[in-house]
């Protein structure tokens, strides 16, 4: 089976041109670990980028990487028909058996239904849900995309849903879903270090500085609890955003926490650094307003760090059935503040094994296997209609 899979370059996203080797989102990178090798396909990997790079012709066995440049008027304000265009002049080439597109927040999602080829489609963040939060403007980014994502929803084979709550979302608009959670990359397997004795219980919180992910509102609860004399670090992990004005609040906000001596932000890590920053961490605090999935929890229960979160989106489909994993109500944050309270308070007992209920559920090599099959069966059916 060759498989086709239209993924932004973070390199071109992130304007690392100098960077030698392609690099993708989490998600979809675990689900390339777990293709890799894999005798039942060949996957071609296509990216548009905004200039050259070099790169490998492979990135595994039996994984190509294809970068197509595109003009500056081909991205968003042109509809991205330069990338359609780009992206189907290269699917020509190489003849998939199926296209697969990463995600409806960029060219990915509207290039795949464009593409002539049988097509899937994987929601990351649902654009829709996230326009109507920030009130999206006429014409602004999330205005558009959400535009784009129901444009192209209904015109896919199905769509791979990560959640519940996904689901939900996308089900009124497209043919066909399946429930299909993210993996996480196999590092996050690797068996925990025994970590050393802690002085007082380390807090962490991972993604960007935006107001979905509300840690600003989180650091005036960590001001409540250092108030109330509990001994404790938050540290935040992720890129400060200060460009914008959430960012520079937190960052004030941050400045004055890090005096006190109870929070501080570590910036942008590799997943090697945010591994070794759980393991010396003793609990993740999740609580955004709305998620589509919420991978750094999954991510924090295989390194068997406690959970405290927002039962919102697809967290609540993470934490259920696991032992230990706390869930408030969302925006309930005097529920949690006494959630951690009540733990500090009883000098934080360690939670039961979760590593293993995450292997289960989102190894590479369980997506991946559950990915092929779900090709096989649109191309049976494309088949049987031809």
């Amino acid at each position: 089976m060759k498989i086709a899979m239209i993924i932004p370059d973070n390199r071109d996203e992130f304007r690392k041109f100098d960077d030698p080797v392609p690099y993708f989102g989490p998600a979809p990178s675990a689900l390339l670990e777990g293709l890799a090798g894999n005798q039942d396909c060949e996957v071609h990997i296509v990216s548009c980028v905004h200039r050259t790079m070099t790169a490998p012709e492979k990135i595994a066995g039996n994984i190509y990487y294809h970068a197509v440049g595109v003009g500056k008027w081909g991205w968003l304000r042109g509809g991205y028909l330069g990338c359609i265009r780009a992206i189907r002049r290269q699917l020509q080439k190489i003849q998939p058996d199926i296209v697969h597109g990463q995600g409806t927040e960029r060219y990915c999602a509207i290039s795949a239904v464009s593409s002539g080829f049988p097509n899937v489609l994987t929601i990351h963040g649902n654009m829709k849900a996230i326009a109507e939060i920030y009130g999206a403007q006429f014409g602004s980014f999330h205005w558009l995309t959400a535009r784009l994502e129901t444009f192209t929803l209904a015109r896919t084979a199905g769509v791979f849903c990560n959640s519940a709550y996904t689901e939900s979302l996308v089900k009124p608009r497209t043919k066909k879903i399946w429930r299909v959670a993210n993996a996480l990359q196999p590092e996050f397997f690797k068996p925990r270090p025994v970590p050393p004795p802690a002085t007082r219980p380390v807090f962490l919180n991972v993604g960007m500085m935006e107001p979905r992910k509300q840690q600003l509102e989180l650091l005036g609860v960590a001001r409540k609890w250092h108030e109330r004399g509990f001994k404790f670090e938050l540290r935040f992990v992720g890129n400060r955003a200060e460009q914008t004005d959430y960012g520079r609040t937190f960052l004030r906000e941050l400045a004055a926490a890090e005096s006190a001596g109870y929070a501080r932000h570590l910036g942008l890590q590799s997943v090697t650094q945010i591994i070794e920053t759980m393991d010396a961490a003793s609990a993740l605090i999740h609580f955004p307003s709305e998620e589509a999935f919420g991978l750094v929890v999954a991510e924090a229960l295989a390194r068997n760090l406690k959970f405290f979160g927002a039962a919102t989106g697809g967290v609540v489909d993470i934490a259920g059935g696991v032992q230990g994993a706390e869930l408030v109500p969302a925006q309930d944050w005097a529920a949690l503040e006494n959630a951690i309270a009540r733990w500090l308070t009883a000098d934080c007992p360690p939670p039961p094994d979760t590593a293993a209920i995450m292997r289960e559920r989102y190894h590479p090599t369980v997506i991946a296997r559950r990915h092929l099959e779900i090709y096989r069966e649109v191309i049976q059916e494309r088949s049987a209609k031809s």
